[in-house]
C-alpha cells in the first residue's frame, strides 16, 4: 500500500506527492553522485600513477626502474580510460531509467489527482 504525503504549501494550495516517487528520485540522485565520486577516484589514481611514473623516469642512478616508470604511465592512461568509460556507460543507463514510462503516464491521466479534492 502506497502512502501519500501531504506537503503544506505556504501559498495556499495543497499538493499531494507520492512517497515512492520521492524515494525513486532520491535513489537516482544518490547513484548519480556515486558515479561522479567513482570518476574522481579513477582520476585521482591515474594522477598518482602518472606522478609516480614520471618520478621513476627521472631517477638517473637506478636505470632498471625505468621499466616500472613506463608501466606506471601505461596504468595511468588505463585508469583514466576505464574511469571515463564507466562514467559514460552508467550515465547512459541512468538516462534510460529517467525516460518517462508510457504505461505510468496513461494510469496518471485516468486516475484523478488530489489537487481538486479537499
Amino acid at each position: 500500500m502506497m502512502r501519500r504525503v501531504n506537503i503544506r504549501n505556504p501559498f495556499g494550495s495543497q499538493r499531494i506527492i507520492d512517497e515512492s516517487l520521492i524515494r525513486e528520485h532520491l535513489a537516482l540522485e544518490r547513484t548519480r553522485l556515486a558515479n561522479e565520486r567513482t570518476l574522481l577516484s579513477y582520476t585521482q589514481a591515474s594522477l598518482y600513477f602518472l606522478l609516480g611514473g614520471l618520478a621513476l623516469l627521472q631517477l638517473k642512478k637506478y636505470e632498471d626502474l625505468k621499466y616500472i616508470g613506463y608501466l606506471a604511465l601505461i596504468f595511468s592512461g588505463l585508469f583514466l580510460t576505464i574511469g571515463i568509460w564507466r562514467y559514460i556507460s552508467l550515465n547512459r543507463k541512468m538516462k534510460k531509467l529517467l525516460r518517462p514510462d508510457k504505461s505510468r503516464d496513461k494510469k496518471e491521466k485516468k486516475e484523478p489527482t488530489g489537487e481538486n479534492q479537499r
